[in-house]
């Protein structure tokens, strides 16, 4: 009976620790020019992440919501980058998150990605093929 609750204890404990780790990423982040800020969000057991705030969220008019001109969709051109969702479909898997995609408003293009935590710091890896042939943006916490 003692070795049944303890390994009970043990599961118990294990999968508390688990679910911390893979909500550690939740929140808000700046991104690593600190000009924008992104929500990252579990659905569904998968991990997003929209863009809430950006220094320069207007036209040059000064009313106008900032559009996606650069997405390579046409379709998406006239959207506004406020609320875009910029990472998506992240599994949490052996202390990162995987398989997801990430946008990079900037250019206009999309990149497989893995992002994982650095102490306080989440690093987002964007790369076409291999990690190893890309690049880390690192985040740092509102």
């Amino acid at each position: 009976m003692k070795k049944i609750i303890s390994l009970l204890s043990i599961v118990l404990f294990a999968s508390t620790v688990f679910a911390q780790q893979a909500g550690s990423i939740k929140g808000v982040w700046f991104n690593e020019e600190k000009d924008g800020k992104i929500e990252v969000y579990e659905k569904d057991g998968k991990y997003y992440g929209k863009l809430i705030w950006m220094k320069n969220s207007v036209e040059s008019d000064g009313k106008t919501p900032l559009k996606d001109a650069k997405n390579k969709d046409s379709k998406l051109r006239s959207r506004p980058l406020l609320n875009a969702v910029i990472l998506e479909n992240f599994t949490y898997k052996d202390g990162k998150w995987t398989s997801g995609k990430v946008y990079d408003p900037k250019s206009g293009k999309t990149y497989s990605s893995e992002m994982k935590m650095n102490g306080e710091k989440l690093e987002v890896r964007g790369y076409v093929g291999s990690p190893a042939f890309g690049r880390t943006s690192v985040f740092t916490r509102n």
